[in-house]
C-alpha cells in the first residue's frame, strides 16, 4: 500500500531558480495535472528544509517501493 500521507514541498523552477509553491502530503502532490512542471522534496527528508527535489514520477516510484 501506498503511504501518501508524508508531506513534501511542490516547487517549479524558473529562470531565476526553484519557487516553493507549498508543502502538501504526497497524494495531493502526485494529484496535481502532468502538465505543471513540479518537482517536489524527497519524501525521507524535511519539507521546507531540505535541496533534495525529485520528479513526480520519482515520487511514487519511492512511495510504491515503501
Amino acid at each position: 500500500m501506498i503511504s501518501k500521507k508524508q508531506l513534501v514541498e511542490v516547487a517549479v523552477d524558473t529562470e531565476k531558480g526553484r519557487v516553493p509553491l507549498g508543502i502538501m502530503n504526497a497524494g495531493q502532490a502526485l494529484a496535481l495535472s502532468d502538465d505543471l512542471d513540479v518537482e517536489v522534496s524527497h519524501p525521507d527528508h524535511e519539507p521546507g528544509k531540505t535541496d533534495l527535489f525529485i520528479r513526480k514520477d520519482e515520487l511514487r516510484r519511492h512511495l510504491c517501493n515503501r
